[in-house]
């Protein structure tokens, strides 16, 4: 291992794990941070991004401007960072300079900042390399961080390293991104950086197969001197190699004194309570997504949507990993919950049950059960038309007319208690595999057909066109082919902030509304972007 004189410890707590809570974090927090992470002896504190888009609120951690630097005390010998993507700054496969000047207005004597990294594709390197010196002229410390170094070969490696040797840059980085690298790998990496690069070298490491220490370590003897790290591993998917793990690790080669107290705190009293309610930290699914060099934001973002069961996440992995999962997109992970193929098909039309009515549409939100008493008081005395999602019971069962549901995978998981359940079922029956076909042959069965097309709605006597093959889509979609005068929600509340669902649902329901002539109103209380009114009142 290097000696820990050389190594620089660089905690991005605050950047990589602002995934989590939309970079959200107070500014007693990070006055805590700054003071627990200089305390334990850490090097760098990269503190946020600066984003060029201000789409959807963020907290101050997603721009990092030096305004808000300046509000903050920060420790004599700590060094504050900040990450670019080269996404922001690259258009048209040349450097915006005029995009980089908007991110950095100052000269590095007149900022808080004292290094700049910036995240790229081998594509973006060579402007990545261009921007980091014109940032070098301003007086900042530069990084380039290489992104899922696992997809390039050792000679692209070779060749990132070549062109890197032409310019300024204090620390050349790669990042595990989809947590799939091991020992060997981490060896090839840094010998075929080495045939060109002489300067720095840092690693990323994500934990997916709960090796970002030991890669970490690998890196250290094969002669990185740069190791990043965040508190309790905080960082997208499954997080990264733990800081405080990392501490204790080379702790006891360093010669100056460091007080872990602070930092300890900090774990105990505020990351760990947050880690036990967003949940990053390896499992079998990033194992897998690590496997089968998967992006582990598909993993994070099923895990938070509370349509997807274990059975639905083993077939999405088993999807992405024969279409090349590596790169994150929400189309995709809408495609590979989507089974039905060709055009859609039904036989059953809903405007002889719906046509005219209310639709009183309930969802899986705790909203339901809080005001339970409310609802049931509301269908007993004005008698709309109840659909339910999949089966949900927080309400009186004999009180639902409808239950609606579209995916295979969960169609099955939950064909017991659809047998089980009074109602008729709407579903796309003659569109779903044969075997679920027999297994509801003797359940009441409304055969509403469905299409999948991005960004588009279109309702139709026996089917529809759906964006995604989302089930409030599809309840939406069969509503509206019903020519129903109103639909109300309930229990449609909403994720936890940060997740990107919560735009997701909101395009759903923005599409909608641009093709659908109907009233549409949340009853209970949402975080959508929707009309409003009260279950007290209506």
């Amino acid at each position: 291992m290097q000696n820990s004189k050389e190594i620089i410890h660089l905690d991005c707590t605050f950047r990589d794990g602002g995934y989590y809570v939309k970079w959200d974090f107070s500014k007693d927090l990070i006055e805590d941070y700054l003071i627990a992470v200089e305390s334990a002896g850490i090097d760098v504190a990269e503190l946020g991004f600066r984003f060029l888009s201000n789409e959807g609120f963020k907290g101050a951690c997603a721009y990092t401007t030096d305004e808000f630097l300046e509000t903050l005390n920060i420790p004599d010998g700590l060094t504050v960072g900040v990450m670019l993507n080269a996404a922001d700054i690259v258009v048209n496969n040349k450097l915006d300079l005029d995009r980089l000047k908007k991110l950095m207005p100052r000269l590095a004597k007149d900022s808080c900042v004292g290094l700049v990294r910036i995240a790229s594709h081998v594509h973006e390197f060579e402007h990545t390399l261009l921007a980091c010196e014109w940032l070098k002229d301003k007086g900042y410390m530069t990084g380039a961080n290489i992104m899922q170094i696992s997809e390039y070969s050792l000679q692209e490696i070779e060749e990132v390293a070549r062109k890197a040797s032409d310019y300024p840059l204090d620390v050349l980085y790669f990042a595990d991104s989809l947590g799939n690298i091991k020992f060997e790998d981490i060896t090839g990496i840094i010998t075929s950086l080495r045939k060109h690069w002489s300067g720095n070298i840092g690693i990323h490491a994500h934990d997916n197969m709960l090796m970002a220490l030991s890669n970490s370590r690998q890196a250290l003897e094969d002669g990185a001197t740069w190791v990043d790290s965040t508190i309790t591993g905080m960082g997208r998917g499954p997080g990264n190699l733990c800081t405080e793990e990392f501490v204790l690790e080379t702790i006891k080669l360093k010669n100056q004194s460091c007080d872990l107290l602070p930092l300890l705190k900090l774990v105990r009293t505020i990351f760990n309570p947050l880690k036990a309610d967003y949940g990053w930290g390896t499992n079998p699914f990033y194992y897998m997504a690590g496997q089968y060099s998967i992006h582990p934001t598909y993993i994070q973002e099923m895990l938070r949507d509370k349509q997807y069961d274990d059975e639905d996440i083993l077939s999405v992995i088993n999807h992405l990993k024969n279409i090349n999962g590596a790169k994150f997109d929400f189309n995709t992970l809408n495609a590979a919950k989507n089974f039905y193929s060709g055009p859609p098909r039904g036989s059953w039309s809903p405007k002889k049950a719906l046509k005219g009515k209310t639709i009183l549409l309930l969802g899986v939100g705790k909203s339901v059960d809080l005001h339970r008493d409310a609802i049931e008081a509301y269908i007993n005395k004005e008698s709309p038309v109840v659909f339910a999602l999949n089966t949900l019971k927080h309400i009186d069962p004999e009180l639902i007319n409808y239950r609606v549901a579209c995916h295979p995978v969960r169609l099955l998981a939950d064909a017991k208690k659809h047998l089980e359940l009074p109602q008729p079922l709407i579903t796309p029956l003659s569109m779903l595999p044969d075997m679920l076909q027999t297994v509801f042959s003797d359940k009441d069965v409304c055969d509403f057909g469905i299409g999948i097309k991005q960004d588009c709605f279109e309702f139709n006597d026996t089917s529809c066109i759906t964006p995604n093959s989302n089930v409030l889509a599809y309840a939406l979609s069969v509503i509206c082919s019903g020519q129903a005068k109103e639909i109300l929600l309930a229990g449609f509340d909403g994720y936890l902030v940060g997740s990107a669902r919560n735009d997701e649902m909101n395009n759903i329901f923005h599409l909608f509304k641009k093709e659908a002539d109907i009233n549409l109103h949340s009853v209970t209380p949402s975080v959508y972007k929707i009309a409003h009114k009260s279950v007290y009142a209506i």
